[in-house]
């Protein structure tokens, strides 16, 4: 209701007046961590509307959220639908402001990745303006010095837009024009929200529309996040798996196929095969970064590049390639970079692959790990934390379980990614905030998870030697070296023989009549089943 109340006074061109409560709400809706201190305000709130006194004045400067002429904690910022109050701590404007109002959808905030991004993407199109004689040098080095600090990380709190906005991320390009304007305008001893000497529109978004930034951040973020920190993750997890293969090399052990016992192999040729999924899925990954590595930057509002130099987009994409130290360049057709996204789709797709990889690894691992003495018990896993509440001395394979879990989670967000990339109309896809939010979140899960599987799991993995052996001598698969001298059915014979009266196939096989002790003893050798 509140939130009505300001939206009726912003539509009459007016400053709303933002009481006390109404900033509590925009700062709830803006997720921000300060929060305005809104305890405190509830505490506050009747003394330092009455008081006049020295008391009074102190509880108004120390009260971040107080209205009133002595707190002076807002500003009125405007835009094309007129004045709005913005807070005062806040680098933020008009346009963002009324996001918070308007788009109070979920907890989900812009992933920082994409922040950074847009840092890196204001950046480099202030230079290139700058390099076309569109932007004086002065304002250049003010946008740059701004860009700068939110490419480290140190503005990220005057972004609090969630991800359930505008289709075409309109408010989070708007919001980092805000960000960099007020921010340079502090830099240059200006007054925050009076656009000068810094234009948001103007100068920070100048030869740029939404409808290309956007897209143009989502693959910096991608691409940079993808070759930075994914696939090194997964390349120390692939060689600290080929370690352990290494390792145990040696060991014999007896394979298994529908849940059930089949022929021998080494243990370092099964944890061979998840080193080659690995190995597969990083050359995915490094598969799907020239796709990444096409920039929107350019295209404007349609793709026609309207408003921006012809050269623009790869003046842009080239400084954007110096910065980053990765090889953007400028997408080729700058309509179908606004209005589809089949580079994320695609790449979502290697990265619900490796979920896929490491999903088998994982269970692999937490099957030959069950037990310890009820279960296959052949791997040992580092005892990390408690496993129960009741039962003492429990250990899960839990590094196992929260990989699977993020396993699923990234099906999910390819699924919503693959959903979301299929519903370009026309000149633009609408998507856009819901696509990059999942491609980020599955690869910072990955990231993370390939970090702890290694450090928490992989790194100390042992085996169960004597366990292993005991398997190996009780399967009754070992009768398969028997088929090339005796033939099937007589070596099916035998392993039914020895499964149904407890016995071992050794004695078995001398009970029927089908071979010599010496005969059984040169055949069945566990150790050269395991190659051809």
């Amino acid at each position: 209701m509140r939130t009505n109340c300001l939206a009726r006074k912003e539509t009459r061109g007016c400053a709303p007046d933002i009481s006390a409560v109404c900033l509590r709400e925009t700062a709830k809706f803006s997720g921000e961590n300060v929060r305005h201190r809104e305890g405190r305000v509830k505490r506050r709130a009747k003394t330092v509307h009455k008081a006049r006194g020295k008391a009074g004045k102190k509880n108004a400067r120390t009260s971040v959220n107080v209205a009133g002429p002595a707190a002076k904690k807002t500003r009125v910022e405007s835009d094309s639908m007129g004045k709005i109050k913005v807070p005062n701590d806040r680098y933020y404007g008009a346009q963002t402001a009324r996001s918070l109002i308007h788009f109070n959808i979920g907890r989900e905030t812009m992933p920082p990745e994409l922040i950074r991004a847009f840092g890196i993407l204001k950046k480099a199109a202030a230079l290139v303006n700058q390099a076309f004689g569109k932007l004086s040098p002065e304002k250049a080095r003010l946008i740059v010095r701004a860009a700068d600090e939110v490419i480290a990380g140190k503005l990220d709190e005057h972004f609090p837009l969630r991800v359930w906005q505008t289709g075409s991320g309109t408010q989070t390009n708007m919001n980092a024009n805000e960000v960099i304007s007020n921010r340079a305008i502090q830099l240059a001893g200006g007054v925050l929200g009076s656009k000068t000497p810094i234009h948001p529109n103007d100068d920070v978004n100048m030869s740029q529309s939404s409808n290309d930034t956007f897209p143009t951040a989502m693959h910096i973020a991608a691409a940079s996040r993808v070759a930075e920190a994914l696939t090194p993750s997964v390349e120390r997890l692939r060689d600290a798996l080929d370690a352990k293969a290494r390792e145990f090399a040696d060991v014999v052990k007896i394979g298994r196929t529908h849940l059930m016992d089949a022929t021998p192999l080494t243990v370092g040729q099964e944890i061979s095969g998840w080193v080659s999924l690995l190995d597969r899925d990083i050359e995915r990954l490094k598969l799907v970064l020239p796709g990444l590595y096409d920039l929107a930057i350019g295209g404007t509002a349609v793709g026609t590049g309207l408003n921006a130099p012809p050269e623009f987009g790869e003046r842009a994409a080239e400084k954007i390639s110096d910065l980053t130290g990765l090889p953007f360049r400028s997408h080729p057709n700058k309509f179908a970079a606004l209005s589809a996204h089949d580079e994320i789709v695609f790449a979502s797709g290697a990265l619900k692959t490796l979920a896929a990889s490491l999903m088998k690894i994982a269970n692999d691992i937490r099957w030959l790990a069950s037990g310890p003495r009820a279960g296959l018990g052949e791997l040992v896993l580092p005892e990390n934390e408690p496993g129960s509440s009741i039962m003492p001395g429990k250990v899960n394979p839990t590094q196992s379980e929260a990989m699977t879990m993020v396993a699923v989670q990234v099906f999910g967000n390819d699924a919503a990614i693959s959903f979301a990339g299929s519903q370009g109309n026309f000149e633009l896809n609408v998507y856009k905030p819901v696509i990059i939010h999942n491609f980020l979140n599955s690869v910072r899960l990955l990231t993370d998870a390939c970090r702890s599987f290694t450090d928490h799991c992989v790194a100390g993995m042992e085996l169960d030697v004597r366990r292993i052996k005991q398997n190996v001598e009780n399967s009754l698969m070992l009768v398969t070296a028997l088929s090339p001298k005796i033939g099937y059915d007589k070596a099916a014979e035998i392993a039914h023989k020895a499964h149904h009266e407890n016995l071992s196939l050794r004695e078995a096989a001398l009970k029927l009549g089908y071979l010599s002790e010496k005969e059984f003893d040169e055949i069945v050798r566990p150790e050269k089943m395991t190659h051809s």
